[in-house]
């Protein structure tokens, strides 16, 4: 049997020192050594990115079961490395306390109406301008015209265009008939607060806004503040608007954009393998709920109608004529306000090309 003894204790000397002090310094170099040589998805394997997203679109709503199946493509195409966390039905505020929040970091993706992406970039409001469009055809083929120029034009102010996503069709929803439009002047109308394209537009038409942010317009119907908003039908509906208002006008004021954007700061921290991953997986997702979103609109109103909805009576062709002149007029009153001549003649030109 052997028995070993504890050496004793090694004096340090100063060559002692010197020589750990070297073999610190290789053990580092070797170190860096074997990271240089690791591609950059394995010396950052564990890294996740997290995309804070915000949207007035409540849970359970066409809007959110969509974005959620986005999320789980997206988590499963990047080993779990891109991820989303939701904020919906406007618990991060309207759609201006967003913007806030994406600018200093707090929010970093959002879907925006007309009214957020005119925030941002107020030469896309020229999308919802007041009878621009006749029809869904009208509408697919504009925006696949218009998004390299959109996509370009974001960048530049720090985002990324991830996909539209229109809203609809805007009609008004109203306490009282509001078929013409001397009846609807005639009510307590609602803008949303700070909406430059509304409020040109009611300007035109002879009505008086009652502005506010769109997270007080339940209220303000409820108490009577308001009598007339306007939004498309499903927003009506997810909103809870529907339960305060007894009719829904058959004229159709415009088509209301809408789009996802995410900050670019955050957009670049995504691994650079998986940012056109993200891109691919959303131009997908978000075209296919475009279509549920045309769908569901048709549905609202069914919907609405059986819960009590009236729709007024169409307008006649004498007032349609009259306020699609209207509509030219509004164009002229936000040409070099929101968007130039130049952009507003691209648009018109796509248009021409369908018609």
């Amino acid at each position: 049997m052997f028995i070993f003894k504890r050496p004793s204790k090694i004096k340090k000397s100063k060559s002692y020192n010197m020589v750990c002090i070297l073999c610190g310094i290789l053990a580092t170099m070797l170190m860096a050594l074997v990271m240089s040589t690791l591609p950059v998805s394995e010396a950052h394997a564990g890294k996740k990115t997290i995309i804070k997203f915000a949207t007035l679109a409540p849970e359970g709503s066409s809007w959110m079961k969509q974005m959620r199946r986005l999320e789980k493509e997206v988590k499963k195409a990047t080993d779990g490395r891109v991820r989303f966390k939701f904020y919906p039905g406007g618990v991060s505020g309207d759609e201006r306390d967003v913007i806030r929040k994406m600018r200093i970091g707090q929010v970093h993706a959002a879907g925006f109406t007309g009214v957020g992406l005119g925030e941002i970039l107020p030469e896309v409001r020229v999308l919802d301008l007041p009878f621009l469009l006749k029809d869904d055809k009208e509408m697919v083929h504009l925006y696949e015209r218009m998004t390299d120029h959109f996509s370009s034009a974001f960048e530049k102010k720090g985002y990324v265009l991830l996909g539209w996503v229109p809203v609809g069709w805007i009609h008004f929803f109203s306490k009282k008939d509001v078929g013409t439009l001397e009846s609807l002047r005639q009510t307590k109308a609602w803008m949303w607060q700070g909406d430059p394209l509304v409020q040109a537009t009611y300007k035109e038409l002879g009505i008086s806004p009652h502005p506010l942010s769109v997270t007080d317009v339940l209220m303000a119907l409820q108490t009577g503040m308001v009598e007339t908003v306007y939004a498309s039908p499903i927003g009506t509906l997810a909103l809870q608007w529907f339960t305060k208002v007894n009719y829904m006008s058959q004229i159709r004021m415009g088509h209301a954009s809408g789009a996802i954007l995410i900050s670019k700061r955050q957009f670049k921290k995504i691994p650079d393998k998986y940012k056109e991953t993200l891109k691919k997986i959303s131009k997908k997702y978000l075209a296919e709920l475009v279509k549920k979103i045309n769908a569901d609109n048709d549905k609202a109103i069914q919907v609405m109608q059986k819960n009590g909805l009236n729709l007024s009576s169409p307008p006649s062709p004498s007032e349609l004529k009259r306020l699609h002149a209207m509509g030219e007029k509004i164009q002229k009153r936000l040409t070099g306000k929101l968007f130039d001549q130049k952009l507003l003649g691209q648009v018109k030109a796509h248009l021409a090309e369908i018609r």
